[in-house]
């Protein structure tokens, strides 16, 4: 009985596919590979996959990132289904966009270089095949979402930063200029971070406190840590 319910209706693909963000020359970049199958075959793509039998939609986009860059154990977040039955040419393909963050010296280097993956500026994107532009856009406004909400940049700085540092990286997600003292004040109010006993004296003689998270840090969400 249930069976015949079940042949009632068509069988789609499903498949994910992942917007990659890393923090890199005070820009945010998105991985990007040239599409090695038709249709518009050479044209830049996200990474992206089937979701295989008995896999989740979760554990498919994590297979995707570790094949990708060589990384587990990431920082994985859903952004939206892409459903429109007309999205490829070819099929009806549903896919489950993700976005992921990753620090750029932890990528696995020759995997990237075996896929031809290119890191764009996120103000600066090629042409992009189907919708995954938009899976971009809905996945910035995400980041950005969460950036506003909670504190952001374990992910994607070094283990140890200056304030300073973490100004640049809000700067860069929002893509605007936060006045520096006014973000200082903010962040040390929030009383998050870790302040270590080393200094950063690459940029001045006196230097820069070096923060970091807390081992047993969790995410708090703040009433707004910035106005988007």
């Amino acid at each position: 009985m249930t069976q015949k319910l079940y042949d009632r209706y068509p069988l789609f693909h499903v498949a994910v596919d992942c917007v990659i963000f890393t923090y890199d020359e005070n820009q945010i970049k998105v991985l990007l590979y040239p599409r090695n199958i038709e249709p518009q075959k050479g044209k830049w793509s996200l990474m992206g996959g089937f979701v295989d039998s008995g896999e989740s939609l979760e554990d498919a986009a994590r297979r995707v990132l570790l094949q990708t860059v060589g990384l587990n154990n990431i920082y994985l977040d859903q952004v939206y289904a892409f459903s429109s039955p007309d999205r490829e040419p070819d099929e009806h393909v549903i896919s489950m966009a993700f976005y992921a963050l990753i620090r750029i010296k932890e990528q696995d280097n020759a995997l990237v270089a075996a896929h031809n993956g290119r890191w764009w500026p996120i103000n600066r994107l090629p042409e992009l095949i189907f919708d995954h532009s938009d899976m971009i856009d809905m996945a910035m406004t995400r980041l950005q979402f969460r950036a506003s909400h909670e504190l952001i940049g374990r992910d994607l700085l070094s283990h140890h930063f200056t304030l300073t540092q973490l100004n640049n990286l809000y700067n860069a997600i929002f893509m605007r200029t936060f006045d520096p003292g006014n973000f200082r004040k903010k962040i040390t109010s929030l009383k998050v971070l870790k302040q270590t006993p080393f200094k950063d004296n690459s940029t001045s003689k006196k230097g820069a406190y070096l923060f970091t998270f807390p081992d047993d840090y969790v995410p708090i969400d703040f009433t707004r840590i910035v106005k988007i």
